[in-house]
């Protein structure tokens, strides 16, 4: 795995996982319930987005463009370097400098990475959230909601998600590494009428000549 696709994998990892809703911001979690709900009414989406990586002093590391697919359980990343493909049962993992692809079993537990999870249940597990407030950027008002794991030993402390508040949808998320690393994830555009068919989330070996398979499965 790359190191971008591993800073992707931690934006959607990092967000799936209950503390009690009495000990959480009721106003967040209604908040995020609309997001989780609007996204599952979705047949197909398409979405283009960016991750940065800066450090400890601000400073950019790199920067990442990327598109990613996704139907009921199935989805697609491509992000610089690298794609992703998913079809419920079967991830293909492929590296295009190497020409390589390793093939994996997928694995439907709660706690296995999928960008269906950013949009749906994110905040169900293993987080206090609260609140912070709305601000206006251009002619959008966002909602900023603040996530803190309860599980201390990650080695990340904040998590902060944007809503769009007009729209119901995620248009950033931020995580900050205890380290001083921060990773920003930011949604450029959402098409979620994408006709997109059941094929196009497998790997086509004859559309990659000369590709050298892993099976890992």
């Amino acid at each position: 795995m790359t190191k971008s696709f591993a800073a992707l994998a931690l934006v959607f990892g990092l967000l799936i996982n209950n503390i009690a809703s009495a000990q959480n911001d009721p106003a967040a979690k209604q908040i995020l319930d609309a997001v989780s709900a609007k996204f599952k009414t979705f047949k197909a989406v398409q979405s283009n987005f960016t991750l940065q990586v800066e450090d400890g002093n601000g400073k950019v590391q790199g920067a990442k463009k990327g598109i990613v697919y996704m139907k009921e359980g199935k989805y697609k990343v491509d992000i610089t370097g690298q794609e992703i493909f998913c079809d419920g049962k079967n991830i293909w993992t492929y590296d295009k400098a190497a020409n390589e692809v390793t093939i994996t079993k997928f694995d439907g537990g709660q706690n296995t990475i999928t960008p269906q999870k950013l949009f749906t249940n994110f905040y169900d597990k293993d987080f206090l959230y609260k609140l912070n407030g709305e601000k206006k950027t251009g002619n959008k008002v966002l909602q900023e909601i603040e996530l803190t794991p309860t599980d201390k030993s990650k080695p990340f402390h904040k998590v902060y998600v944007y809503v769009d508040k007009a729209t119901k949808a995620i248009t950033q998320t931020k995580v900050l590494e205890k380290n001083g690393n921060k990773y920003t994830y930011s949604v450029v555009s959402m098409n979620g009428k994408a006709t997109i068919s059941d094929d196009f989330f497998v790997f086509n070996k004859a559309k990659y000549p000369g590709v050298e398979e892993v099976d890992l499965r």
